[in-house]
């Protein structure tokens, strides 16, 4: 594969991840870079030669041009994704394994591995969407509300971004009153007052929260993570943790499958980085959608 098509977000960085770097180290390794922003119009009208899609950017601009693949017919031409992550938190490079600087990214695509990734289908809203990451309800989108006010205040850096948000959810942890939620997951039931439940596709959300250390993006199922109210403490705990650096896993109640109800009775619930406001409590339904896309990478992710 020689002809690539770099789809980059211009506000993720600077420096190594301008448009004139970023194409200078990409043609350096012999491909053929055609560039593309995702901030203006026409980004997403690919060419038939194109080989494969170059994402530089976060989490958000994998989503964004996931969105413009989903919306391709069938029968159009789809195109592997390769990533050059530069966001905040990166979960989804971080579930494939890809990390280093661009020029050591690029240097892998000569040998790669396409990896499947699924999706899951959200239906009961008033459109139909999908996420790549998660789906959830509980303290994370209460976590994103707060964070949407207080933007301004935080730092610049990604670890004061990512330090900040761990402290706001220590806090919403700490005052969150748990609701009732019930699940059914392939025809078994569960119900309860949760803090939070997540239907995750990968290991981690939000600030680098591993929640489902054992997810794989591309086994065609969901892991969905029920965190009761009496398991507050253990939650507050791993989130300090977080904050003071020290690499230690938490494990949760978590169940695996395809099909899924939720109905949470409650009004907020997140789709990826998107907040959701609703009206009144719904019942949702998610449904695994597998080898939705194929990203290149260097390393099995079931190796």
């Amino acid at each position: 594969m020689k002809n690539a098509n770099l789809l980059h977000n211009p506000t993720a960085g600077d420096n190594d991840f301008s448009e004139k770097q970023l194409v200078k180290q990409i043609e350096a390794e012999g491909f053929n870079c055609e560039y593309s922003s995702v901030k203006e119009e026409g980004w997403d009208q690919f060419k038939t030669e194109t080989d494969f899609l170059i994402i530089a950017g976060g989490d958000g601009t994998v989503r964004r041009v996931a969105k413009a693949l989903m919306a391709r017919k069938r029968l159009d031409k789809q195109y592997p994704l390769a990533l050059l992550p530069h966001g905040t938190a990166n979960n989804i490079a971080t579930a494939l394994q890809i990390s280093g600087k661009p020029k050591e990214i690029a240097k892998r695509w000569h040998e790669v591995h396409l990896q499947p990734f699924d999706i899951g289908k959200v239906y009961g809203l008033k459109d139909d969407r999908f996420f790549l990451e998660g789906f959830g309800y509980g303290v994370f989108p209460r976590l994103m509300k707060v964070m949407e006010k207080i933007e301004d205040e935080i730092g610049d850096t990604v670890e004061e971004k990512l330090k900040a948000a761990l402290a706001v959810l220590y806090d919403v942890v700490l005052n969150y009153d748990a609701k009732e939620c019930r699940v059914e997951a392939d025809g078994v039931s569960y119900s309860g007052k949760y803090l939070m439940v997540e239907v995750m596709n990968i290991r981690s959300i939000g600030p680098n929260l591993v929640l489902a250390p054992a997810a794989d993006p591309g086994d065609g199922e969901l892991e969905i993570v029920m965190i009761p109210e009496t398991q507050r403490k253990k939650l507050e705990t791993y989130i300090l943790a977080l904050i003071n650096g020290e690499d230690k896993e938490f494990d949760f109640t978590t169940v695996r499958a395809k099909n899924i109800t939720l109905r949470w009775e409650g009004k907020d619930m997140h789709i990826d980085d998107e907040r959701i406001k609703l009206e009144n409590p719904a019942e949702v339904r998610i449904e695994i959608q597998p080898n939705m896309l194929q990203f290149l990478i260097t390393k099995r992710t079931d190796q």
